[in-house]
């Protein structure tokens, strides 16, 4: 029979408390956001007090390591499911305060009807007959005799034994038992997450960024406490600059190493790259540890040894070193504004154009390491934009990212960049890939499809104007977010019997002024584009200002518009499909060889 890999225990909730209280099991989570609301800490008190089943907490204690003078150090019990429950009764009970979305301190209060024996969340106005808050019930301080004197001279109607019976039953809730799954700390993270997911009602699996993060926060010998809330508050500061007066308030992180580093965020609104923490945990482990996988940085942070197999303190120290060294080049002002810079220069203008996280995830890693090299800043450039470009194309980390992450890394390291990025070009981006496979991979009716997007970028490059436009450019367009036009209109096609898959396919769609596209409206292409033609010859002027042929057919060109527009009817969609999306290809091309 298989060994049994975890225990099973059913500790009062009073003893889980004491044990929090006592740092015997820690909740990585508690300086993050508490996504519970009021009313769903009623609700799962209410539970704890009529005795139903409330679940399992899930616990997964650290492997003890051996510390320099080669004695053995217990790990702490790391609570990996069950965090939000049990900050509900801590807030609760205890009076303690929770962080909130805008990562503020702030008091949840739980009111208490004792003849009732409903609970609710607490408001000024309620009356006399509610205990306000069940914290003062559960105080030491706090005499219950005078509690109930107080109370049943409020309400006449009330007798002391009554009442003094209910808040009794509300106090036992501590008695309650809580049951306790402790995973065996030689588990590997794969088994640990197996478990986590079979135990756990909802099956949401953890990723091992959660476990990482859960690693960093509980050790406080090496900051990791810190070190947690420099990424949370990096990444919460990159999409809302306005935190930075909340943040400016917790004066102990204020006064650690990584404040000054990122103090530059609060006059940043670019959003081209909002990182998670997920995110710079990559990027930042991968640049400076020339692995991909985030299991090795848990098992790393653990204090494993992977040759001799071991656990060790100094593995540990090493491992928080290095990766606060990480996280503070990704947080560094001049490398991630540069980073995305090349991003900007590479096309991608707005962070609708992007689609894949991870690919501009290790760009910056590339960057990063190009930087560490010392590569010539023209040619890190160079690699970057061409890097995050064919990562998109041929759709690179949208499989196993941390695979190959691990791969790239490893490989760029050995072969030397040069090397490396010719060799996959010449495999992945070969003369069959653009003539054939791209602009088969563009016969999808996917608005987001990343090769309309990649499309667009080769126009923000080659500083196209929109469909039709004398002056205003893609780039400008995109910014304001402008109409996506259908060439074959789509009421027009629909009214042909033609199916959304068919009509709304990328091969139809251009960049185009609000008002062009709607003086268009529903007209067939034979129709428009003969008007069009007659509008560069003298004709009335329908739609947009060019009246110039030879402009007209160059903002064709930049459009990929097939020849032969003005004679084509709904018979002719697939054909203009195909025509286009060759042509469309052929842009993308060659703007990604000029990268």
């Amino acid at each position: 029979m298989p060994t049994q890999r975890y225990s099973v225990t059913q500790p009062p909730i009073d003893t889980l408390l004491t044990w929090i209280k006592s740092g015997d099991i820690a909740i990585p989570e508690i300086q993050r956001p508490f996504v519970w609301n009021a009313v769903k800490v009623r609700n799962f008190l209410d539970s704890l007090f009529q005795g139903y089943p409330v679940g399992y907490l899930i616990a997964w204690r650290n492997p003890d390591v051996k510390l320099k003078d080669g004695s053995s150090a217990s790990g702490k019990r790391i609570l990996i499911d069950g965090q939000q429950r049990v900050a509900a009764l801590m807030a609760a009970l205890l009076g303690q305060e929770v962080i909130n979305k805008d990562y503020k301190p702030v008091r949840i209060r739980i009111a208490f009807h004792p003849i009732e024996r409903q609970f609710e969340v607490s408001k000024p106005a309620m009356d006399a007959s509610w205990i306000q808050d069940i914290a003062m019930v559960f105080d030491a301080h706090t005499s219950l005799f005078d509690m109930v004197t107080t109370y049943c001279e409020h309400n006449p109607n009330t007798t002391k034994d009554e009442v003094f019976r209910s808040i009794e039953l509300l106090k036992g809730i501590t008695n309650n038992q809580i049951g306790l799954i402790e995973l065996n700390p030689d588990l590997d993270m794969d088994t640990v997450t197996e478990i986590f997911i079979r135990v756990n009602s909802e099956g949401v699996p953890l990723s091992q960024a959660d476990f990482a993060m859960s690693k960093i926060a509980v050790n406080e010998i090496y900051g990791g406490n810190t070190l947690r809330k420099a990424i949370d508050y990096f990444c919460h500061l990159s999409v809302a600059p306005e935190f930075f007066s909340t943040l400016k308030n917790d004066e102990e992180f204020a006064a650690s190493e990584f404040f000054p580093i990122m103090t530059w965020l609060h006059n940043e609104n670019d959003d081209i790259y909002d990182p998670s923490y997920t995110d710079m945990l990559r990027v930042a482990f991968t640049s400076e540890f020339r692995r991909g996988r985030l299991e090795d940085l848990v098992a790393l942070l653990s204090g494993r040894n992977f040759e001799t197999r071991q656990y060790e303190e100094a593995v540990v120290e090493d491992s928080f070193s290095r990766l606060k060294k990480g996280i503070k080049r990704f947080m560094n002002e001049w490398d991630f504004k540069h980073f995305i810079h090349i991003i900007r220069s590479a096309g991608f203008v707005n962070s609708s154009m992007i689609r894949s996280q991870n690919a501009l995830n290790f760009s910056y890693i590339l960057y990063l390491a190009l930087r560490d090299l010392e590569v010539p800043y023209g040619e890190i450039e160079h690699y970057v934009r061409q890097w995050f470009v064919m990562s998109i194309l041929t759709g690179r980390y949208s499989g196993s990212p941390e695979a190959t992450f691990d791969y790239d890394i490893r490989q760029i390291h050995s072969q030397g960049i040069a090397s490396y990025t010719d060799g996959l070009i010449r495999g992945e981006l070969s003369d069959a890939f653009w003539e054939t496979m791209l602009p088969r991979a563009m016969d999808t009716s996917v608005a987001s499809s990343p090769f309309f997007h990649l499309f667009q970028a080769a126009q923000v490059k080659a500083d196209d104007r929109g469909f039709l436009s004398k002056d205003i450019k893609i780039r400008d367009l995109i910014d304001i977010k402008s109409d996506v036009h259908h060439l074959f209109p789509r009421h027009y096609l629909k009214k042909h019997g033609l199916s959304r898959g068919q009509y709304n396919q990328i091969a139809n769609y251009v960049v185009i002024q609000s008002e062009i596209d709607i003086a268009i409206g529903s007209k067939e292409p034979k129709l428009y584009f003969s008007q069009l033609l007659e509008q560069c010859q003298g004709g009335q002027k329908r739609y947009g200002n060019i009246t110039d042929l030879y402009e007209l057919k160059d903002n064709f060109r930049a459009n990929c518009i097939p020849d032969g527009m003005e004679e084509m009817t709904v018979d002719d969609y697939s054909s203009f499909l195909s025509m286009r999306r060759v042509l469309m290809a052929q842009k993308i091309r060659k703007y990604f060889e000029a990268l």
